[in-house]
């Protein structure tokens, strides 16, 4: 299971012959909290012409909203929907304001000025990854542990942890499969002297192949 979501809340901005467009995004994690950050944006811009949104929830995008708030059916909502799923992303909505500048953009000025809002409220929040993954704590003596550090460095995972008492433990966080070839390959390595425990599966955020509990928004 990997699914991308949006970083951290984030907001850009342009404008289009005199009107302001302005793209806020925000990772969310239920329908309730993407409800919350589009009444968020709508009091922040109060009068605003239009606060336009649409958002997508769960792991198999089972939830999709949106709304054109009063400009022309089809014009706003479904443009920032459709973005956000031909970028694949889920858990996040996005709200896009307009100020009005007094000249007509017609439906396809609107379509493109409302999909450029939300790719830009995009790129402003960046994309991160969500994987399954579990922490691996191995303990070993003080004469295996170059072995151990060698290993992991040829495969890239990264030693989150290493306390020093009277064995050395060692915390690893990756991804179920690869938390699996950890452990073969370290009882390999350490001829089964290793003692590995593996902690319980949960949903991390992934970055350049290290995993984290929580990341910024």
């Amino acid at each position: 299971m990997s699914y991308l979501t949006i970083k951290k809340q984030a907001n850009d901005e342009f404008d289009e012959k005199k009107s302001q467009f302005i793209g806020y995004i925000k990772r969310v994690e239920s329908e309730d909290e993407a409800k919350e950050f589009v009444q968020e944006i709508k009091n922040m811009h109060k009068m605003a012409t239009h606060n336009c949104w649409a958002y997508v929830i769960g792991e198999n995008l089972g939830i999709q909203r949106y709304s054109d708030d009063g400009e022309p059916q089809g014009t706003a909502g479904i443009p920032i929907l459709e973005v956000i799923k031909k970028t694949g992303l889920t858990d996040c909505a996005i709200v896009v304001t307009r100020y009005f500048g007094g000249i007509m953009l017609g439906a396809g000025g609107l379509t493109r000025a409302y999909t450029k809002g939300a790719s830009i409220a995009i790129k402003a929040g960046g994309i991160v990854e969500k994987v399954k993954g579990m922490p691996i704590d191995i303990k070993i003596n003080y004469d295996l542990l170059g072995k151990v550090q060698y290993i992991c460095g040829e495969n890239n995972w990264t030693i989150e942890n290493t306390d020093y008492t009277e064995d050395v433990k060692i915390t690893l966080i990756l991804e179920l499969e690869e938390g699996e070839k950890a452990v073969k390959e370290i009882m390999n390595t350490t001829n089964g002297k290793a003692v590995i425990n593996k902690g319980n599966i949960g949903i991390y955020f992934k970055e350049q192949n290290r995993l984290f509990e929580s990341i910024d928004n």
